[in-house]
This record gives C-alpha cells, structure tokens and sequence, in this order.
C-alpha cells in the first residue's frame, strides 16, 4: 500500500486590527447618517435634537474610515489600482467609487446644515477667520439642496451598507463568512454602536448642559433625545437578535453552511466558546438594560454607561467576525494562534485610529457651532474673544 503525503502550508492572516476598525467607523457612519436623516431631510421638529448629534458621529467617522482602510491595504498609495483596473464585478472596486462620494456627500450635507449657525462666529481672530472662509458669504442655505444632498447621501450610504457586508459575505473559502445573514447582522450590529456613540455624545458634548440653561421646555426635549436613542437602540438589539434566530435556524435545516462551521468552531475551540458565551451575555444584558432605563426614566442619566456597552458589542462582533474568522485554518484541521501585536499593525493602530476620530470630533466642536444647528438652542452662548476662541459661557 502507498501512502501519499499531502503537506498544506498554514498561511498568516490577511486582515488586520485595521480592518475592523475600518468596517467598525464606516458601519457608525452610515448608521448615523440615517439617524440624522429625518431632522436633516425630512424636516421632523422631534427628531432634530438627534439629527444634531448624529450628523457629527456621520461627518467625523466618515472622514476617519477611509484612513484605516488605506492603512489596511498595506501599501496605502496602491488605492489608484481600484480605479485604473476598475472590475464592476466586484464588491471592492464598486466600494472604491461609492465610498468616496458617500463621504463626500455627508461632509456636503454636514457643511449646508453647519453654515447657518457658523454665520455668527464671523469676527476676528482664528475661529472667525475659519468661519468667514468656510461659510463661502452671506447666502442662506436653501432647503432643497440640503434635501437633494441628504438623498445622495442616503443613497450612497445604502451602497456602502450593501458593498461592506457583501464583499465579506462572497467569500466562499471562508463558511463562516459565506451567509447572506452576515450584511444584515452588520447593519443591524452598526445601528446599536451608532445609537451607542449618541448616548455617549449627549452625555459628554455639553449639549444636555446646554439645553437645560435654555428657557422653555429644554429639559424635556433632553429627556425625548435620551429616550428616542433608546428606542432606537432596543429595535436595532431585537433586530439583531431575530437575525442571529434566523441563520442559525436556517443552518439547522443545512440550508446555510456557516452555521454548521461556527459550531465546529465552538465545539472544538475553548476560545471560541469563552466568546460565544461572552457575546450572549453581553448581548442579553445590552439588552434588559436599554429595557429598564425606557422603564425607568429617574435613571435615565445612565443611558451614556449603556451606549459604551453598544460600542463595544458592534466592535467585538467585528473583531469576532474579521479576525476570530481568520485563525480557523482553510486548508488543514485546528486553528491558528493571533497574537495582539503592539506596533501600528495592532494595538497602537487601534488606538490611533481613536484619537484620530477624537481629534477630528476635538477640531469640529472648536470651529463649528454644530449645538445650535437646526434650529437647535442647545448652543451656548457663544461669540468669539479677541484671541479667536470661542466662549462657551
């Protein structure tokens, strides 16, 4: 009898930390766009206090998403062979043409809704300056452009939501990633990490603080932004929870292979299962917790802790998804060792792609009056001293 010897080399990883935060920043992007759509486009008075807030959580991560992902490809000035060798088959080159308009447009939209208010910080100094070059004149912004704006934008964020789950989801060397159920889970996991920096936002912007100095029913509108982000969190956790129901009832009928590979996955890793575990509880309590503050509302003021617990379910379930993925072996059994490296293809990667986006968010709430935006009185009263800083009273 001969025997035959296969030898199967054991490839490293393709993706690193800078992917996920790549699909992490650009999920919240698009998400908080659609938050920031019905007081931007729409026009709906109730839902502009969260329009507010949203459109920074769209405008700053939409800026800082392309810088991870240019990081990602390794040779980040290769971008140019998407549009030079452009294949409309495939989900990454039409990535390559909608990501940049959707960004485009969002910072489009972010600057007709922003220019208003910006009109009263025209003076001297620094913040002046800025405000006197980017307000482009004393023109009002007309309401159809920001509509017409806001629909492209909408649009070219429904791209984006489709070509970022998809060019995952083809994947077929990859069960775990071959499901249709994974673009949803995506948009349903970026909804919950969207809503969750808008908590976070309205607890450490100062617009709560600035809504109750204002005269009227300021304290109540603060009390309806907190509420509508909740609500909008539980639908987006019930979403998520009926989508998770559905692949793995469908993988029990062997209509979806992913299912039968996250199990071996779980059965045979006690990694795999110590995450399983992990998810479901944080999942379960994400969940209750959103419950009892809309319950409770004289514990509302702990909505923000909630939002960080949001934040960090839509990024795990990414480093979940791109980088727990990528140690099961394609070729042979077991799977492979990840280790955290410390440089900028690992932990400091992760960190400085946050303090890009804070120093993005930093630079915004120095220049641009955003609080005070569509019609919003949650902006302090402001007006630039002589050295070109704005007071914030």
């Amino acid at each position: 009898m001969q025997s035959i010897e296969v030898i199967a080399p054991r490839y490293d990883i393709a993706w690193y930390p800078w992917a996920v935060q790549y699909f992490f920043l650009v999920a919240l992007s698009y998400t908080s766009l659609w938050l920031a759509f019905p007081g931007t486009v729409l026009g709906l008075e109730r839902w502009k206090p969260v329009a507010r807030l949203a459109l920074v959580a769209a405008v700053t991560t939409a800026i800082v998403a392309p810088v991870s992902l240019l990081a990602d490809l390794h040779q980040p000035l290769r971008f140019w062979h998407f549009y030079a060798y452009f294949t409309p088959w495939s989900w990454m080159s039409i990535g390559s043409v909608f990501l940049p308009l959707f960004v485009l447009l969002t910072v489009a939209l972010a600057w007709l809704v922003w220019r208003e208010p910006m009109k009263a910080w025209r003076g001297p100094g620094l913040v002046g300056g800025v405000a006197r070059i980017v307000t482009l004149g004393d023109w009002t912004s007309p309401r159809w452009s920001v509509v017409l704006t806001g629909l492209g934008a909408f649009a070219a964020s429904i791209v984006v939501a489709v070509y970022t789950g998809y060019e995952i989801a083809v994947i077929k060397g990859r069960p775990l990633w071959h499901t249709d159920f994974l673009p949803v889970m995506f948009v349903a996991t970026g909804l919950i990490g969207s809503t969750g920096l808008l908590l976070v936002l309205d607890r450490f912007t100062g617009t709560r603080a600035a809504e109750l100095r204002a005269m009227g029913r300021a304290a109540s509108r603060s009390r309806a932004t907190s509420r509508q982000l909740l609500m909008v969190l539980l639908i987006a956790c019930v979403l998520a929870g009926i989508t998770a129901a559905l692949w793995f009832a469908v993988g029990l009928g062997n209509r979806d292979p992913s299912v039968a590979a996250a199990l071996d996955s779980v059965q045979d890793n006690p990694d795999w299962r110590a995450m399983t575990f992990r998810a479901i509880a944080t999942g379960g309590l994400l969940f209750l917790g959103v419950l009892v503050l809309l319950l409770r509302p004289q514990i509302r003021g702990l909505a923000w802790v909630f939002g960080l617990l949001a934040l960090h379910t839509a990024w795990m379930f990414r480093w979940a998804v791109l980088m727990n993925v990528q140690t099961v072996q394609r070729q042979t059994a077991g799977f492979s060792e990840y280790h955290l490296a410390m440089g900028s293809g690992g932990l400091l990667g992760i960190v400085g792609s946050f303090g890009l986006w804070l120093a993005v968010l930093m630079l915004i709430d120095i220049f641009v009056p955003w609080r005070a935006a569509l019609g919003g009185a949650g902006e302090p009263a402001v007006s630039p001293d002589p050295k070109g800083v704005p007071s914030h009273g």
